[in-house]
C-alpha cells in the first residue's frame, strides 16, 4: 500500500518574491509545484498538498478595501474561502498538464479548520499577508485602514492578522476517503478557513492559519508517514548568518527542539516549519522534511546520498546526526 506524504507549499511559491502576482505568473509559478508534486506521486507516495495563501489574500484585501465604495467588503474569513479556491484550481489544472492522463482522480477540498474563539493570537496579530511595503507606506496603511503591519524576515513591511492554532480539520473523514481511492488531493488551503464551535454549527472567523501548522493537524489526523514542509532553501541551517553556519541534513526530535528553544529559528522564517515538524514526529513517529523542490523526492528517499538530501526531522537520529 502506498505510503502517504502531506506536502505544503507557500503562497510565496505560487506569487514569487518580486513578482506582482500576475494570472500568468502564477500558472508559470504552479506548473513548476506541479512537477515536484508529480515526482513525489511517481516515487510512489500518495500525495495531499496544503498550500499558503499570504500574497493573495493580502492582495484580494486590498482590492476589496479599494473597491469598498462600489461593493460591500467581505469578512477576511470569506477570502480564505476564496483564494482557496483560486489556487486549488490553479494546482489542480497544473496537476492534470502535469501528470497527464496516468494520473488518478485529483481533487481540491474547500476545507474548514477549527480554532478556539479564545485563542490568544486574536489579540495579538501576527500572520503577515499580502505584499511588502517600505516603512513610510506602512506607516501610512497604520494610520489611515488601521492595519497592524511588522517587518517580515528583513525583506520589508506586511501586513499582520491573527493566526490562531488549528485544532480540528473539520472535512478530515472525506479527505480520507479520496486518498484511500488514490486521488491527489488538495485540502486545508491556506491553512483552511477558520471557523469556531457555536453548539451543532460552526461560525467563520476573521484570521489565516498557518499553512504550515495545518499541513501538521492534517498530516497527524490522518496518520501520514511523512510530512513535507517546503521552503526556499535546500536544509535548515543552524546558527544561520555566522562563520559557524552549519546545514541540518538528519536530526533527531530531542535536537531539534533543543536548537528551537535556543533561539536558532526565527517566528518569521523557520520557526512554524520546526514547530510543525516536531509536533509530527512526536505524534506519529513518521518522518518530517524540510526542503525546497529540487531536493524534496531524494530527502524522502532514506538511500539517496547525503548531498542530494534537505533535512530530515526523525523520531531518533541515526549516527550521522547533523551534517555539515
Amino acid at each position: 500500500m502506498p505510503k502517504t506524504a502531506v506536502v505544503a507549499l507557500g503562497g510565496n511559491a505560487i506569487t514569487l518574491s518580486g513578482q506582482a502576482g500576475t494570472f500568468a505568473e502564477q500558472v508559470a509559478n504552479a506548473r513548476a509545484m506541479a512537477g515536484a508534486l508529480c515526482a513525489v506521486r511517481d516515487a510512489g507516495w500518495n500525495v495531499v498538498v496544503v498550500h499558503g495563501n499570504g500574497p493573495q489574500i493580502g492582495n484580494l484585501a486590498i482590492q476589496q478595501e479599494e473597491g469598498a465604495d462600489r461593493v460591500p467588503e467581505l469578512p477576511l474569513f470569506w477570502l480564505d474561502a476564496m483564494t482557496e479556491g483560486q489556487i486549488g484550481c490553479l494546482l489542480t489544472l497544473a496537476l492534470r498538464e502535469c501528470g497527464g492522463p496516468d494520473l488518478p482522480g485529483i481533487v481540491a477540498v474547500v476545507t474548514h479548520t477549527r480554532v478556539e474563539a479564545d485563542d490568544p493570537a486574536f489579540g495579538r496579530p501576527t500572520k503577515p499577508i499580502g505584499p511588502f511595503f517600505d516603512e513610510d507606506t506602512a506607516e501610512r496603511h497604520v494610520r489611515e485602514r488601521g492595519w497592524t503591519v511588522g517587518e517580515d524576515s528583513g525583506r520589508g513591511f506586511r501586513r499582520l492578522v491573527a493566526s490562531p492554532e488549528p485544532h480540528e480539520i473539520v472535512e478530515l473523514d472525506d479527505i480520507r476517503s479520496l486518498v484511500d481511492r488514490g486521488s491527489v488531493v488538495i485540502a486545508a488551503g491556506g491553512g483552511g478557513i477558520p471557523v469556531v464551535r457555536e453548539g451543532h454549527t460552526l461560525r467563520g472567523v476573521d484570521a489565516v492559519i498557518d499553512k504550515d501548522l495545518a499541513a501538521e493537524r492534517l498530516a497527524t489526523s490522518l496518520g501520514a508517514d511523512a510530512l513535507v514542509l517546503v521552503t526556499a532553501v535546500p536544509r535548515v541551517m543552524v546558527d544561520f548568518g555566522t562563520p559557524d553556519a552549519r546545514p541540518l541534513v538528519v536530526v533527531g526530535l530531542a535536537e531539534l527542539r533543543t536548537l528551537a528553544a535556543d533561539g536558532q529559528f526565527p517566528e518569521g522564517s523557520m520557526g512554524p516549519k520546526v514547530r510543525a515538524a516536531t509536533r509530527f514526529v512526536d505524534a506519529t513517529g513518521g518522518t518530517a522534511v524540510i526542503t525546497d523542490t529540487e531536493h524534496l523526492v531524494a530527502t524522502l528517499d532514506p538511500g539517496a546520498p547525503a548531498e542530494d538530501k534537505g533535512t530530515r526531522v526523525l523520531p531518533v537520529a541515526s549516527p550521522l546526526g547533523a551534517a555539515s
